[in-house]
């Protein structure tokens, strides 16, 4: 049978040669998947080994950074008794809506923002010295303002998480908008379309690849931007708890909420994945994924 696919009986036959091929590609992803996770496991042994090895040895002071056994206990604590505000999980959703509601906030007034101002150079001028202005207040001032104007309640939290995301997904969107080809976006304008479909279907799917990346960055200051709010002011939360545990120097808590925290941010990054995957199904590979992929 030649190199080329032949066409037997209506159906197209792969040559045994490219069977071969895709087989041993499937092979060396398999190797490489098993070899990452092999290091991230050994990765993680070392770390926590040589952190519990440390503080037992008195190398490392566990009064003032903890050690891994004690940050295990005040997990099951956590999960089994709770806190002094209600269960960890009651304390977890709050954050995490927090967090959520914050980010699809931040994201929705940055893409938009972001849109407007990159396909309209006389808006971005008018509206960019005072951008900058506000994205140059440090983020601990707004929160303080925030908690003082509206309360312990959840939404100063979510202000502050929105105002973190804004800013990270505004510059990746108006930035991806100003890559466009203008060729492109003249050659449409030329057919007769209108500013509505040029931005439905040039600007913002040229810019998309921008913006997702933006959200990989934008969830994880999102849980930044609710917790600092909780930690100035709050009724309920990861970042009371955080707070109270540091004022009782207890450092097992402080790391245990952290690593609560982590793996919600490592779920929330996998989702993010998972839909930049099907919103950029479209685009070919890059360099980069398609070595991932051999």
């Amino acid at each position: 049978m030649s190199a080329t696919t032949a066409q037997h009986a209506g159906y197209y036959v792969i040559p045994p040669d490219e069977v071969a091929l895709q087989a041993s590609a499937r092979r060396a992803r398999s190797r490489r998947t098993l070899w990452v996770w092999i290091g991230r496991a050994a990765l993680l042994v070392f770390v926590i080994g040589g952190w519990q090895l440390c503080t037992q040895l008195g190398w490392v002071d566990k009064f003032f950074y903890g050690q891994p056994s004690g940050i295990w206990n005040s997990l099951v604590k956590l999960f089994t008794q709770g806190t002094a505000f209600g269960s960890i999980w009651e304390n977890l959703w709050i954050t995490v809506q927090e967090a959520l509601l914050g980010f699809l906030l931040g994201t929705a007034t940055g893409v938009l923002f972001g849109i407007v101002l990159g396909s309209n150079r006389y808006l971005a001028s008018v509206f960019g010295p005072y951008i900058k202005v506000v994205n140059s207040i440090p983020r601990i001032l707004l929160g303080a303002i925030f908690v003082v104007a509206f309360g312990l309640g959840m939404f100063p939290k979510v202000l502050l998480a929105a105002v973190l995301v804004f800013f990270v997904v505004f510059f990746n969107a108006f930035q991806g908008v100003r890559e466009v080809d203008q060729n492109l976006v003249a050659n449409v304008r030329v057919l007769g379309a209108s500013p509505l479909q040029v931005a439905r279907h040039v600007t913002i799917p040229s810019a998309m690849t921008w913006i997702i990346a933006s959200l990989h960055t934008a969830f994880g200051f999102a849980i930044i931007g609710a917790l600092v709010a909780e930690v100035l002011g709050a009724q309920k939360g990861m970042g009371l708890i955080i707070t109270q545990a540091s004022g009782n120097f207890d450092p097992d808590t402080v790391f245990a909420c952290m690593a609560i925290i982590a793996v919600v941010t490592l779920v929330a990054e996998y989702l993010i994945t998972q839909l930049e995957r099907v919103l950029l199904r479209w685009r070919p590979p890059n360099r980069s994924e398609t070595q991932q992929a051999i």
